[in-house]
């Protein structure tokens, strides 16, 4: 590796990991004429986009993502013809629910038009604020979901984006917002970031995820995550591609020989797959940069069989599929800023998803699964379960009378099932203005050995299910391959 140009072969390429970005990456080569292999270490694909039965027979339930405004808003997703391989997104009636205490709720309607009345004395300033990003959808992801240094394709758009987007989440929530309920509505998009949202770039998440939810919904794929990661898979080896599972590649030297390797694995796992000096393929002073990669904060998870649907104390909550549980902007900022400062909150900001109440297949009849995690510090031990179902029955009273069972995830358990999951950081590295920019190196896909490149979400644009860092960086390499 690797080859001449003068090789009469078809150029191959060997992928580790078969998560979305891996996928996206495998087919960008797929469809460039290479022969493509594809390696994953567990007996699926998806990486954290699986479903698996983790409570009871028959509930099925989404080890790691479930909810996708970006897979729907992904450029590189939407090019391809996944509905041809079974994969159907289901919209809840709401996009999103945010209990308040009282029995109240603050509910973000999909057409913002809608919405705009159903925030009253704040509508104007949400319409506002959301529109220029919801109506150019497609013009704004091909900007954001690129590397942060590229020459952008809208600037005029980009930058209008910026002024809002580096601010602090508290900053323009106070900013454009008179009522505390839509400050809190603003304060958890803004959350996803796992930023304090008193820290810059924390209002980039709300602005994403609140465009998002107008321009593209905030779906669910019907069987749940996995039916994304299959027809990803499916499409890839309509292409000619070929999967190999339950292979863990331990070293690069496990592979066959090749043109291109491209690897959707976290910085660590890099130097662990290249080896240790003289041996390793990697330069000295790339290792080192790949060393001080920092990872981000983590999530505590559970998985619910239910008797029945959630009993929200506000009704509507059921209208849609994913709930904001954490009360006040002031609430969830100082959850945040308990995990930035390395501590847990007695009141956990809590994301939650309730998917069948649209998709009945996921559970036996007249039962249901629910998932709620937040956020700890990376490889937090802390036993979160009792706050977390504190914080739900709060705005649920009755909650825990529903529940059949329930599973676990602890930041360690989350890696033990993902290895990309570096202390049960679920966003690929933290989100600090300088990786931010250099994600994880200043070399960004490309690493300092010819043909070999990253591809996980430790790369830009980061996290999310969106394969925007597969697709990235599978062109970044076919362009250096054919120089």
């Amino acid at each position: 590796m690797p080859h001449s140009t003068g090789s009469p072969r078809p150029r191959k390429a060997c992928v580790i990991g078969a998560g979305p970005n891996g996928l996206a990456a495998a087919i960008v080569l797929a469809q460039a004429g290479l022969d493509v292999e594809l390696f994953e270490a567990e007996s699926t694909v998806g990486g954290a986009t699986r479903t698996m039965d983790l409570t009871l027979p028959g509930f099925h339930h989404d080890f790691g993502s479930a909810v996708h405004p970006l897979a729907t808003g992904s450029p590189f997703f939407t090019s391809l013809p996944l509905s041809n391989y079974g994969l159907d997104w289901i919209h809840s009636p709401a996009t999103l629910a945010h209990p308040l205490d009282g029995g109240a709720a603050v509910i973000l309607e999909r057409d913002l038009y809608i919405a705009e009345p159903a925030l009253g004395v704040d509508g104007a300033a949400w319409r506002s604020l959301m529109q220029p990003y919801a109506t150019r959808w497609p013009d704004l992801a091909a900007d954001i979901l690129r590397p942060a240094i590229a020459v952008p394709r809208h600037p005029f758009l980009l930058a209008r984006f910026g002024l809002t987007a580096l601010l602090p989440a508290t900053t323009v929530a106070h900013r454009h917002f008179r009522t505390e309920r839509t400050r809190a509505l603003f304060a958890g998009l803004a959350a996803h970031s796992f930023l304090r949202l008193d820290q810059p770039l924390s209002a980039s998440f709300g602005l994403v995820l609140g465009a998002a939810a107008h321009a593209v919904g905030w779906p669910i794929p019907r069987g749940g995550a996995q039916s994304l990661a299959n027809a990803l898979a499916a499409h890839f080896t309509h292409l000619g591609g070929r999967i190999t599972t339950s292979t863990r590649i331990v070293s690069l030297a496990d592979l066959p020989a090749c043109d291109l390797i491209l690897c959707d694995v976290s910085p660590r796992q890099l130097l662990a797959l290249t080896g240790q000096p003289p041996q390793s393929r990697l330069t000295d002073n790339y290792r080192a940069q790949l060393s001080n990669y920092r990872y981000g904060p983590a999530a505590f998870k559970v998985d619910y069989a239910l008797s029945r649907p959630i009993p929200w104390n506000a009704p509507n909550c059921l209208r849609a599929s994913a709930v904001h549980i954490g009360g006040t902007l002031a609430e969830i900022a100082s959850s945040e800023a308990a995990m930035s400062s390395g501590q847990t909150s007695e009141k956990p900001f809590v994301l939650l998803s309730q998917p069948t109440l649209f998709d009945p297949t996921r559970a036996p009849a007249g039962k249901h699964i629910a998932w709620a995690y937040c956020h700890v510090p990376n490889g937090s031990s802390e036993d979160m379960l009792p706050r977390i179902e504190a914080q739900i029955e709060r705005f649920a009273t009755g909650f825990r009378d529903c529940i059949l069972a329930r599973h676990v995830s602890t930041p360690s358990t989350l890696e033990a099932m993902d290895a990309n999951l570096i202390g049960g950081d679920i966003g690929g590295g933290s989100v600090n203005l300088r990786q931010f920019l250099f994600r994880p190196t200043h070399h960004q896909y490309r690493t300092s050995a010819p043909g070999i490149y990253l591809c996980s979400s430790s790369t830009p644009p980061g996290g999310g299910v969106h394969g925007m860092c597969g697709a990235n960086a599978a062109r970044v390499a076919l362009r250096h391959l054919r120089k």
